[in-house]
C-alpha cells in the first residue's frame, strides 16, 4: 500500500517511516502544503497523512483543493495538535475522512489507515472480493473463476488482487508495478510474463476473456455478464 505523507516534522516524518515501513507501506514525503498537493493530485496513493498547520499552504486548504480542483477521492487521515470540535467539523467539511490528534499511537494510526484504505477499495468484512465469475477469498488464498480454481503464482495472486481491488478501473502499469514490487521494480519484461500467465489460467478455459491489456494505459478487468 502506498502512501504520501504531508508533515513539515521531521521527527513525525521519521517515526512514521520507521513504523509504517515495518508494517508493508511504500511511502512518499511532501514537507509543505503546496508540495503535497501537487504529488497527491498527479500520483496514485491508497491513503494520505495530512498535516493541519503546514508552511505555505494549510492542511484544510489543501484537502479543500484536492477534493474540489483535483478531483481526488484518496482517503485522507488529517493529523493536528488542535481538539476542539470546530475544528475537527472543518476538516470534516473540506472531505477529511478521518482526524487524529497529536501526540498519537502510531499502532492506532495503522489501525486507522487500514480502515480507511478498506473502505476505499469496498473491501468485504471477510476478505472476500468478488467481480464477475471471479472470486477470492484473501483469508486462504483461494482464486476461482465460474467455480473453478486457479492455480496462479504468489505474483500472479497478487497482480489479480491488484486489479480486482480496482476493477472495473484501470491498473496503470506504473501502480501495478508499485503495488505489487515496491521501490524495488522488476525487470521490464516481468510483469508482461506475470501478466501473460495470469491470463492464461484466468482465461484461456473460458469463451470470454476477462483480463484486458490496454496499450499504453495499464490492465483491467471485464464482466461480460
Amino acid at each position: 500500500m502506498y502512501l504520501l505523507i504531508i508533515e513539515d516534522n521531521p521527527d513525525i516524518v521519521a517515526n512514521l517511516y520507521s513504523f509504517l515501513e515495518t508494517q508493508g507501506f511504500v511511502l512518499d514525503v511532501a514537507y509543505s502544503g503546496i508540495a503535497g498537493l501537487e504529488r497527491a493530485s498527479i500520483a496514485h496513493y491508497d491513503a494520505i497523512i495530512l498535516d493541519l498547520e503546514l508552511p505555505g499552504l494549510d492542511g484544510v486548504e489543501v484537502c479543500r483543493q484536492l477534493r474540489k480542483e483535483a478531483r481526488k477521492a484518496t482517503p485522507v487521515l488529517m493529523l493536528t495538535a488542535r481538539d476542539t470540535v470546530m475544528d475537527k467539523l472543518v476538516g470534516f467539511e473540506v472531505g477529511a475522512d478521518d482526524y487524529l490528534v497529536k501526540p498519537f499511537s502510531l499502532i492506532e494510526l495503522e489501525a486507522r489507515l487500514r480502515a480507511l484504505i478498506r473502505r476505499a477499495r469496498n473491501e468485504t468484512v471477510d476478505h472476500i472480493l468478488e467481480f464477475g465469475d471471479l472470486r477470492f477469498d484473501l483469508s486462504c488464498g483461494v482464486a476461482s473463476r465460474a467455480g473453478r480454481t486457479l492455480n496462479l503464482t504468489p505474483i500472479g495472486f497478487r497482480i489479480l488482487e491488484t486489479l480486482m481491488r480496482h476493477a472495473p478501473a484501470i491498473v496503470s502499469r506504473e501502480v501495478m508495478i508499485r503495488e505489487i514490487w515496491g521501490d524495488e521494480p522488476p525487470d521490464s519484461d516481468a510483469i508482461r510474463t506475470h501478466i501473460h500467465a495470469l491470463r492464461a489460467a484466468m482465461d484461456k478455459p473460458f469463451v470470454h476473456p476477462m483480463l484486458v491489456t490496454l496499450p499504453g494505459n495499464g490492465y483491467k478487468l471485464v464482466d461480460h455478464a
